[in-house]
């Protein structure tokens, strides 16, 4: 089985640039007014999953709270490093989980929709 997470965004080109940058995935493909709709796919090279964000004229409505979020697990300890570091330069605020397992068990940002992101450092090797 392959996963899609798509998301339609007001916010295209900095929310392709925070997951890129910041998380460190990379871009698998890209459109542009394809039936009125630009997006990108973002993901990792050669996995089964990615995250797909979309823009069009018809602003995105998000509805969510504090228990809604994307949780990504490094599986080396270096690749978290990374990330951290790069959330760091950026000035990224870390912001505290509603469920304390995750502050316990990663770091949780928000990405420029708003959306809460944890990073994980459960598996890391």
């Amino acid at each position: 089985m392959e996963f899609r997470n798509a998301r339609h965004t007001n916010n295209l080109k900095p929310i392709v640039e925070f997951y890129t940058k910041i998380i460190g995935l990379k871009v698998l493909f890209s459109f542009e007014n394809h039936n009125d709709y630009s997006g990108s796919l973002i993901g990792k090279p050669g996995h089964d999953w990615h995250i797909e964000f979309t823009a069009s004229k018809d602003m995105a409505k998000h509805k969510f709270d504090d228990e809604d979020m994307m949780v990504f697990y490094p599986t080396e300890k270096s690749e978290y490093n990374e990330i951290v570091e790069r959330i760091d330069a950026n000035n990224i605020e870390i912001i505290k989980a509603k469920n304390p397992f995750w502050d316990d068990n990663g770091i949780m940002i928000k990405d420029p929709d708003g959306f809460r992101i944890i990073i994980s450092d459960m598996k890391l090797i």
